[in-house]
């Protein structure tokens, strides 16, 4: 190999403004020493890293803005990131990385917080490019989109084209089905002050089809003089004007998504199922299944948010009623939400140094942590204590562990099984894989005279357990098909069978039309456990809806009790009852109150939560109790405004004189004022004091004038 030719300042400057660099310019660099070779009259790196700056700074001028990345992906590795303090990934002494570290620490830089793709900046506009960014490292008001606007360079100064992660902004913009957005969370320390962050990366899938591959865009942008290129030393110098080159990205995935990557184009779920494999689960069930067969063939499965466990007790239950599954891409963005990604556990387990097994998640699937990173090593006994989990209040029981956005590694065991782990070192192994995948919600739909609806929803998630939430699952499928059985109903019913919490996210975030039309809802859980129904309320607590399933739960057993929204537990009704969304779902749960010390249930979140504590007889007093609830919401009137303001009653001839019937007069005002299409007849007279009948005297007569709908 010939000796790399060195290089002069003069050199470097004018092939700085050959590539088209001038006074003023905002300027994303990256720069490989490597490839250039040494700058002449330069004998350390130091010294060739100072010259390039300059030279840098001597084509743009002070009114110049130079942006160097100083990248530490330090959230992806589980780390902390410090602003002033965390050095770029490879260090100060990597021909790569070298340049980008001694940009960092020039005085008077200015570094982004972006805890995974830092960027550095030295000049007038680095303040305005650099801070305030949203927690996105190549999304909307990004750096690289903020560099864009703001009519930016890039130079790549001896490395390709393909180096510059510019182009990742523009694959996300296109929405490449090669990437995913995942949301990685962390401490970031600025100065003093140390706070947790979640911050949004679009990732590439894992399949070798999905590797980046930037070599056809140099050549084309080359080719159409989008990309400038001029020698130096024993390199190339290129730019490209960020507007430019980011349209000549968006034509080229337009024309083939997959152009930046190495292909060939395919589906990304299927390309990761045959990376990561997929976990098959025989699971049948026979036709008309009982709640009881429902529960014995799927309580088992490891049904995790997006698994493959999931999808199979999915696929199981949508053999008994027609059904709907919708599917939400890995990286979706549901309102604020993002759904995460498919988790497969291929082997989870713990075993003393000489090879003896302590437990493992054949034993049982809530031996790993759901969500739980890989993990294969040797380890203290302190550091696995930080890493393994007991229940808080049952000795002998497994918990359940999530975390589903909290990147770290678990296993679960007994306290017992804990307490008598005193050896000095251990060996975990955890073997799992994240992948694309699709979330999925299934619904099942009973039309009825009316588009208006009401909701039932149970999540299908928690593996192997059965109260939390595959008794409201079985119950609600249940009621279903009590329904469908009926038919002759007013309203349309729509149960949502998810994974808890995104899954009813996912739906409503994609169903906001259907918004309007909902009546209000129920959310089911822990129905087979032996104690009575609590019904928690919705939001307002004040709804028709409210009032015909507290009413109908309480006349069907004075021992069931009802209570105020989140004052209980909180699951899926949050969704539906939270700002913007506001529909009225209760939830109905058979549990111990707040108050007692087992609260919710002794078993809950546990290996203990199986079918011999739940008792089919409940089950089917739950039924019972919702299709009642139901019909109770089936009868209520609930009158219906046909004319915004209050009404000019002496255009329809309707009088009740205030002075000699001044209460019947308030009343009768009163009820006009409530009259709004949120509240039924009941609660029309319960508000005003008067009978249910004389409600719906004055209801007659106003419809009679066409005035309310009822």
């Amino acid at each position: 190999m010939p000796p790399a030719a060195a290089f002069t300042r003069d050199q470097l400057t004018q092939a700085l403004r050959d590539v088209g660099l001038a006074v003023g310019d905002v300027v994303f660099v990256h720069l490989s020493l490597d490839a250039i070779g040494m700058p002449d009259g330069c004998s350390t790196p130091q010294e060739a890293y100072e010259m390039l700056f300059d030279g840098l700074r001597e084509v743009v001028g002070d009114e110049g803005t130079i942006l160097v990345p100083t990248y530490t992906f330090s959230f992806c590795a589980q780390e902390d990131f410090d602003q002033q303090e965390t050095p770029t990934r490879g260090g100060p002494w990597s021909p790569t990385t070298g340049f980008l570290e001694y940009a960092r620490r020039l005085p008077g830089a200015v570094r982004s917080g972006d805890p995974i793709h830092s960027v550095v900046g030295h000049g007038p506009r680095a303040i305005e490019l650099l801070s305030m960014l949203p927690p996105t490292c190549f999304g909307v008001d990004s750096v690289h989109d903020r560099l864009r606007r703001a009519g930016g360079k890039i130079c790549l100064i001896g490395l390709g084209l393909e180096e510059a992660t510019f182009r990742h902004h523009t694959e996300e913009m296109a929405g490449v089905p090669f990437r995913f957005k995942k949301l990685f969370t962390g401490q970031v320390r600025n100065g003093t002050a140390q706070y947790k962050e979640g911050w949004v990366y679009s990732v590439r899938i894992l399949a070798a089809e999905g590797f980046p591959d930037g070599r056809p865009l140099e050549q084309a942008a080359r080719e159409a003089g989008v990309c400038r290129a001029a020698r130096m030393g024993s390199g190339e110098i290129l730019a490209v004007d960020a507007p430019a080159y980011h349209d000549f990205v968006l034509q080229a995935l337009a024309s083939d998504p997959w152009y930046s990557a190495r292909g060939p184009a395919g589906d990304p779920v299927a390309l990761e199922a045959a990376r990561v494999g997929t976990q098959h689960h025989d699971v049948t069930l026979p036709p008309n299944a009982s709640m009881s067969q429902m529960i014995d063939a799927l309580w088992r499965l490891p049904r995790h948010i997006v698994s493959d466990g999931y999808d199979a007790a999915l696929g199981a239950l949508s053999t008994q009623l027609p059904m709907t599954i919708h599917e939400y891409p890995t990286g979706t963005e549901c309102w604020s939400w993002i759904v995460p990604e498919k988790w497969t556990c291929h082997e989870a387990c713990l075993e003393t140094l000489d090879g003896q097994r302590l437990f493992s998640v054949e034993d049982h699937p809530l031996h790993v942590v759901s969500y739980s990173l890989p993990f294969e090593g040797e380890v203290s006994r302190d550091e696995l204590m930080a890493h393994l989990h007991v229940h808080p209040r049952v000795d002998d029981a497994i918990p359940f562990i999530f975390k589903y956005y909290e990147r770290d590694w678990g296993l679960c065991c007994s306290r017992v099984l804990r307490d008598t782990l005193t050896a000095e070192r251990y060996r975990v192994v955890i073997r799992t894989s994240f992948s694309y995948g699709t979330l999925k919600v299934g619904q099942v739909v009973v039309p009825g005279q009316r588009d208006e609806c009401v909701i039932l929803c149970a999540h299908l998630c928690h593996p192997a357990m059965v109260n939390d939430d595959l008794s409201g699952v079985v119950v609600g499928m249940d009621v279903m098909r009590a329904l469908r059985a009926r038919g002759n109903l007013r309203y349309t019913y729509r149960l949502l069978i998810v994974p808890e919490t995104i899954g009813s996210v996912a739906w409503l975030s994609h169903n906001e039309a259907l918004i309007p039309r909902m009546k209000g809802g129920l959310f089911l859980e822990m129905l087979g456990l032996d104690t009575s129904h609590a019904l928690q309320l919705s939001f307002t607590g004040t709804s028709a809806i409210d009032g015909a399933f507290a009413r109908a739960l309480m006349a069907r057993d004075p021992a069931n009790w009802a209570t105020g929204f989140r004052t209980l537990m909180g699951n899926d009704e949050r969704q539906f009852n939270a700002p913007g969304v506001r529909v009225p779902m209760l939830s109905l749960t058979r549990m111990l109150p707040p108050s007692h010390p087992m609260h919710p249930y002794r078993e809950y979140h546990s290996s203990h939560d199986t079918p011999a504590i739940t008792v089919p007889a409940r089950l089917e007093d739950s039924r019972e109790t919702v299709l009642q609830m139901i019909e109770a919401f089936e009868r209520t009137v609930i009158p219906v405004n046909r004319f915004p303001g209050e009404l000019f009653c002496s255009r329809y001839g309707i009088h009740v004189d205030p002075y000699t019937n001044p209460e019947g007069s308030r009343a009768f005002f009163d009820m006009l004022s409530l009259i709004d299409g949120t509240r039924s007849v009941d609660d029309i007279a319960f508000a005003c004091g008067i009978s249910t009948d004389a409600v719906m005297r004055t209801i007659g007569e106003l419809r009679r004038h066409g005035v309310v709908d009822a």
